[in-house]
């Protein structure tokens, strides 16, 4: 702002704009210009003043009331500032505003009942926005009649209430509706979904119940969200209303996860339009199956049914959708095979089957989704060696869980390529042999979790590249030796489970082992030494002072 001096013309000054007849300030745009304290009362004497816009700075405090007295203003846009103090309520005697956006601010109180009374009294396409405040209180009524609205948004508040009835009669060319992240009870206004032009219908995690009306009219409907709320009855035709879009070539993302939507797995969402891109499902009552021709929707990138009752097997068509970014299905009683098909998804970047009841080996063709950053196939009936290609998989940055199966062979030695992996738990299956040395290449591990297995003989020396493990379970295995002295100098870990093996020699006093309720060595009967909280004997003149691994 080195230019708002008096060398020039303050119609020449960065972000202020004049009018052409007059030097009379029209236009105050100061976006992200790192701007930082209260909105001065004096902004109210710009009276030809048509847009304001200090979006994306740090501004705080109230909006001062004197801006209800710019008479002129069409424009008021606030967003991402700290603004705090409630809305004046004399906002609405700026009869000329089409567009008020003050979303993510501090913003608490109620919306003053005034505002529905002022604008649209316009062609234009006026915008009311003030999502990610601190809002409470109802709607105001008199806000849905604001006839001539395109876009509203009240997300992410703590508004209470209901939704009016006559929702569409009131707001016909609405485009975009957002009441998503509030306390909204009651059911759905049916009359919304005679709203023609809606593309953004956003209701999701509210207190919404009832069912669903039918969605035949909404074919500009790009996204449609009804996710966390309370819609449906766990009973079939809870989910009829999905089959009246199919007829929308527009549909990009649908969610109506975490509801209490029941019913068999509607197959006509093989018939949607290949241009949807997100479907959530996750959190129901649903049950049957995923539909053989899911593999239809070739655009598909987020796939979610995880947490229902759907059985049978992974449709071997779930290979056609090489879009597919995020696969959940955990959560449920799927059977059979994971298909092969599913190495081609090289998109992919999530996988989470837990907790099914799969069968048969893991596929090696899943070495070639080299975008993999979360595998999660836990707590299911698979079989047979882990395949050297999934250990080779250098993406892995979160999690690799391979839990509670049964699996057999040993580790292999591609595991060195796990360099980026947060955690791995391979535990609870019949895995074998020693502990791979080159385990310890993998420097990011925060959580290794190999218990209730076979493995043999000691910790390899390498794990003392660990330094940023938090939680060791070895426990329940066959391993020997002395215990790691170098953990003591691990100032992350909080969890070391040692128990249930044939360790032996002296344990450390220092570092984790100094604390009982991080430590566990039960179940090792050669062990001794230790804090007395431990509970091990004394270590006699015959123990060697160092059979501990340094």
């Amino acid at each position: 702002m080195e230019s708002w001096n008096s060398s020039i013309h303050f119609c020449q000054w960065i972000g202020v704009t004049c009018g052409h007849k007059h030097p009379r300030v029209t236009k105050l745009k100061l976006r992200v210009l790192k701007l930082s304290g209260s909105l001065s009362p004096y902004i109210g004497n710009l009276s030809f003043l048509r847009e304001l816009d200090l979006a994306g700075n740090s501004f705080y405090n109230q909006i001062p009331p004197e801006i209800g007295g710019l008479r002129r203003l069409e424009a008021l846009d606030l967003t991402n500032n700290s603004i705090s103090g409630e809305i004046p309520s004399n906002l609405s005697a700026c009869s000329k505003l089409i567009l008020v956006d003050m979303s993510n601010n501090q913003l608490p109180g109620e919306i003053p009942s005034l505002l529905g009374l002022f604008y649209w009294r316009t062609e234009k396409s006026p915008v009311f926005a003030c999502a990610g405040n601190a809002i409470s209180g109802i709607i105001p009524v008199t806000m849905f009649n604001l006839s001539n609205i395109r876009h509203f948004d009240i997300g992410i508040n703590k508004i209470e209430g209901t939704l009016h009835s006559d929702l569409e009669i009131n707001m016909p060319h609405v485009e975009f509706f957002s009441v998503w992240g509030n306390q909204i009870s009651g059911q759905i206004p049916i009359s919304i979904f005679n709203a023609t032009y809606l593309n953004f219908l956003q209701l999701d995690k509210n207190r919404f119940t009832g069912n669903v009306p039918s969605l035949e009219k909404l074919d500009k409907l790009f996204n449609l969200a009804l996710g966390g709320n309370h819609l449906g009855q766990r009973r079939e035709g809870d989910l009829n209303f999905l089959c009246t879009l199919v007829n929308n070539t527009k549909l990009g993302f649908l969610n109506v996860g975490e509801n209490n939507f029941g019913g068999e797995f509607p197959e006509c969402i093989s018939n949607f339009s290949s241009n949807l891109r997100g479907l959530g499902m996750g959190g129901n009552n649903i049950w049957g199956r995923i539909p053989d021709r899911i593999g239809n929707l070739i655009n598909l990138e987020v796939l979610s049914v995880s947490i229902n009752q759907l059985s049978g097997p992974i449709p071997f068509n779930i290979g056609r959708l090489q879009k597919l970014k995020q696969f959940s299905a955990d959560n449920n009683f799927l059977s059979g095979t994971i298909p092969h098909t599913i190495g081609n998804l090289i998109e992919l970047t999530e996988l989470d089957l837990s907790f099914n009841n799969l069968q048969g080996s893991i596929p090696s063709g899943l070495g070639n989704c080299k975008n993999l950053i979360l595998m999660d196939l836990s707590h299911n009936n698979l079989s047979g060696p882990i395949p050297p290609e999934i250990l080779g998989l250098s993406s892995l940055s979160i999690i690799l869980s391979l839990s509670s199966n049964s699996l057999t062979g040993e580790l292999a030695v591609e595991v060195e390529k796990l360099k980026n992996l947060g955690q791995l738990d391979v535990s609870h299956n019949r895995l074998s042999g020693l502990l791979p040395n080159n385990l310890g290449s993998c420097v990011s591990i925060e959580k290794l979790l190999l218990e209730g297995n076979l493995f043999e003989g000691p910790i390899p020396s390498s794990f003392s590249s660990l330094r940023g493990l938090e939680a060791l379970d070895l426990s329940d295995n066959n391993l020997s030796s002395g215990i790691p002295e170098f953990l003591v100098r691990f100032g992350a870990l909080k969890y070391l489970n040692l128990s249930f093996n044939d360790f032996e020699g002296v344990i450390p006093n220092e570092g984790v082992y100094k604390n009982a309720s991080a430590t566990f060595v039960e179940g090792n009967s050669k062990l001794c030494g230790g804090i007395p909280k431990l509970h091990l004997s004394r270590c006699n003149s015959k123990t060697s002072a160092n059979t501990s691994l340094n």
